[in-house]
């Protein structure tokens, strides 16, 4: 999978993500999921753009899991 900027504001890359899903304790729903790697990378905590790209990749590395 190729590593692709996904939150500008904060500068949250796919690699970001998978780095957070790994540290989640369990996965859970999606947007639950969501709130965990927000946590963890403050993804989505600037202008909001990027939700709906966090979501999808969450979603993306969950399944290829």
């Amino acid at each position: 999978m190729e590593n692709r900027l996904i939150c500008k504001c904060k500068n949250v890359s796919l690699y970001d993500v998978s780095d957070a899903l790994h540290q989640c304790k369990t996965f859970g729903e999606v947007e639950d999921t969501f709130k965990e790697v927000q946590k963890i990378t403050k993804c989505s905590t600037g202008c909001g753009g990027c939700h709906d790209k966090i979501l999808d990749a969450i979603s993306e590395l969950m399944m290829n899991r």
